[in-house]
């Protein structure tokens, strides 16, 4: 039975961070993954290209029950801690939209170098191991798998989310806390693609593959960015951001045109005298299908001058505040994250060790911290990882 100081389940984002940091202490740090390849979620991210950090992490770009939990790790360990590593290894990145942070290359990138640090540090990842149990006898952790047994003092739990089945993601994290009694809150696919009731499937089915520059809305949070129409239902940027606080039953308000008010604006060119049909003001401004599958076409070839109040209002409030109840989101076959798990209220924000259970700590996804869409959750990773590193 091999004996070290530290075993880390899991070899992620967070798993590999963690135990580059607890290698530089001199600790004996093994990596136990049951994939066939480290860093599988790494390599698939931003399309292949890593969305690695963000120039602007905040503690409100996250999701959790104690709000309060992810600020001394987000400052402790920062998207400048993690620049500055990418800097050393000379890895070219670019800037997108709202600060997002890319690899130009590729997202392997990314994975070589936390390898490199590894082993640098002289980490020892072992893939292909199936965790079959986990039990705590007086100070040790004694760890049965299908390829060996092993015995550690400090356990990390860097196992992720149920996102993504396909890449392996597994329960495993929050069966370990709840065997050792540490409370997981219920868990959600989050960053995900809605689907719709059938009629209105039905319905917007026809405007497959148009995306449009929305604000999408509901009682808790407002997003602007595209919203994609799929043969499924609505994803794009804006609808991924919104499903993380998006709950079933629950209504979401979608301005199709929010640089515009539009009924101000049809009011106006009527006031003009502008002899336009509706459909020509409309399609100066959204793609031709939408109008059509947003609104009838009797109203459509109406003029402006022929349009009464009424009828500008019910177009606005069609286009800038649409208002559909979602079926339901694609859940964790293609959710980016998962939402909820092992309560931070059980975790302290300072080590990432459990409160109640000394030697064992939790790191990443696995935790109740979902971050944006936009490197938000990778920075998460770091940045907890970083800390379980220089204690456990």
């Amino acid at each position: 039975m091999a004996d070290t100081d530290v075993i880390i389940i899991g070899a992620g984002a967070s798993g590999l961070m963690c135990a580059i940091e607890a290698g530089k202490r001199g600790r004996k740090v093994l990596v136990l993954d049951h994939a066939n390849k480290a860093g599988k979620k790494i390599l698939m991210s931003g399309g292949g290209r890593c969305n690695f950090t963000n120039y602007s992490i905040e503690p409100n770009n996250y999701i959790s029950h104690n709000s309060h939990f992810c600020k001394s790790a987000l400052s402790r360990y920062t998207q400048w801690d993690f620049l500055a590593l990418i800097g050393q290894y000379q890895i070219p990145f670019h800037e997108r939209d709202h600060g997002q942070l890319f690899c130009d290359e590729s997202a392997k990138d990314i994975l070589d170098m936390l390898l490199a640090e590894c082993e640098k540090a002289g980490v020892v990842v072992q893939l292909n191991t199936r965790i079959d149990s986990v039990e705590r006898r007086t100070d040790r952790f004694h760890l049965k798998t299908d390829n060996g047994n092993f015995i550690c003092r400090s356990l990390v739990v860097a196992t992720g989310g149920l996102s993504i089945p396909k890449m392996g993601a597994t329960p495993l994290g929050y069966k370990i806390a709840e065997q050792f009694g540490i409370n997981v809150l219920p868990t959600n696919a989050g960053l995900v693609p809605f689907t719709l009731q059938p009629d209105d499937k039905e319905k917007f089915s026809a405007l497959s593959g148009i995306a449009v520059p929305c604000v999408v809305s509901n009682n808790k949070q407002s997003f602007t960015e595209n919203v994609l129409f799929t043969h499924r239902g609505l994803s794009g940027p804006a609808i991924l951001q919104i499903s993380s606080y998006w709950r079933a039953g629950e209504e979401v308000v979608i301005n199709l045109l929010p640089q515009v008010s539009l009924e101000a604006e049809l009011k106006a060119r009527r006031q003009q005298k502008l002899k336009n049909k509706l459909k020509t003001i409309l399609e100066s401004y959204l793609p031709k299908r939408l109008i059509g599958v947003f609104l009838p076409e009797d109203l459509l070839d109406l003029s402006l001058q022929d349009l009464s109040d009424k009828q500008i209002q019910r177009v606005a409030d069609r286009i800038n505040s649409w208002t559909i109840k979602p079926n339901g989101t694609e859940g964790y076959r293609t959710a980016e994250v998962t939402s909820g798990g092992v309560d931070c209220d059980a975790v302290s924000s300072k080590t990432m060790e459990s409160k109640q259970v000394p030697g064992l700590y939790f790191v990443g996804e696995v935790l109740d911290v979902t971050g944006w869409l936009g490197g938000y959750n990778f920075q998460w990773a770091w940045s907890s990882a970083w800390c379980a590193g220089q204690y456990c």
